[in-house]
């Protein structure tokens, strides 16, 4: 299971940190041997990918419209992974979503995502 959380309103220009916690782990697999995907989906728009995090390698991705703003983190001994958002735009407001991954495909950050956490808004005032 994934808990995504810390959303919320901001100013634009202010700084949020979402946090997702993975629990329910098997015997065959462990918190480091998923990655982690964010993703965001705003009103009316589709889904996009947002950053991403191969937990055992600890090696990220951005997309474009985030980069330099947002930073992936990951704390193994809390189950976490944590999304750190600054200078925020009213562009930015969505709810985002965490996904795990342990398997290569064709979603963002090239792996398939097979579960996902309820997500959390964020609204980002002008």
């Amino acid at each position: 299971q994934l808990q995504a959380s810390g959303g919320g309103l901001v100013q634009a220009g202010g700084s949020l940190r979402l946090s997702c916690f993975a629990s329910g782990f098997t015997s065959r697999f462990t918190f480091d041997d998923y990655a982690i995907g964010w993703f965001r989906q705003a009103p009316g728009k589709e889904r996009e990918g947002v950053s991403c995090i191969s937990l055992r390698e600890a090696s990220t991705y951005y997309a474009d419209s985030v980069k330099g703003r947002i930073t992936v983190s990951k704390d193994s001994a809390k189950n976490t992974v944590y999304l750190h958002m600054n200078s925020l735009k009213p562009d930015d407001t969505a709810v985002y979503h965490c996904a795990a991954a342990n398997r290569y495909g064709s979603d963002w950050c090239n792996y398939e995502y097979d579960y996902w956490g309820r997500g959390t808004q964020v609204t980002v005032s002008s």
